[in-house]
């Protein structure tokens, strides 16, 4: 069983105060650097290896904005999982109306959306939506 540690990160005029429950409390100039630093406390602290444990760090920015954060995180995931759903119907009213004889395009004008897109749709496989972003190709 892997030990959990939580971590309230709180921000202050020179960074982040890290209080590590029933540990302690260390301090980063970033929250980028706030894990290397928990992990180094509790590393010395206890006498653990560095990556024997997972953490989960809490940020408070405090002024009365943590629940604003706490608020669009949760609408965040919420869209996230809301374009996850869409994007199953779409594959599947997609291949729905293809099979009822509408070509590419009309299936595109049907819904709004590109031939392009129709295409990409009718091409997936699983659950996982298409890139909503054009990829690069990699260095060769």
């Amino acid at each position: 069983m892997t030990v959990t540690y939580e971590v309230r990160a709180r921000h202050w005029a020179h960074g982040w105060e890290l209080h590590i429950d029933g540990v302690g409390v260390t301090q980063s100039r970033s929250l980028a650097d706030a894990e290397e630093m928990v992990r180094d406390y509790i590393t010395l602290d206890l006498g653990v290896k560095p990556h024997s444990f997972e953490l989960i760090i809490r940020p408070e920015v405090g002024d009365g904005l943590d629940r604003d954060v706490a608020d669009v995180r949760r609408e965040i995931r919420e869209a996230e999982e809301a374009q996850l759903k869409a994007a199953e119907r779409s594959r599947a009213l997609v291949r729905q109306l293809v099979a009822r004889g509408l070509s590419g395009k009309d299936t595109a004008r049907v819904l709004g959306i590109s031939p392009q897109r129709v295409s990409q749709l009718l091409r997936a496989r699983d659950s996982t939506p298409a890139p909503s972003r054009p990829r690069t190709k990699p260095a060769t």
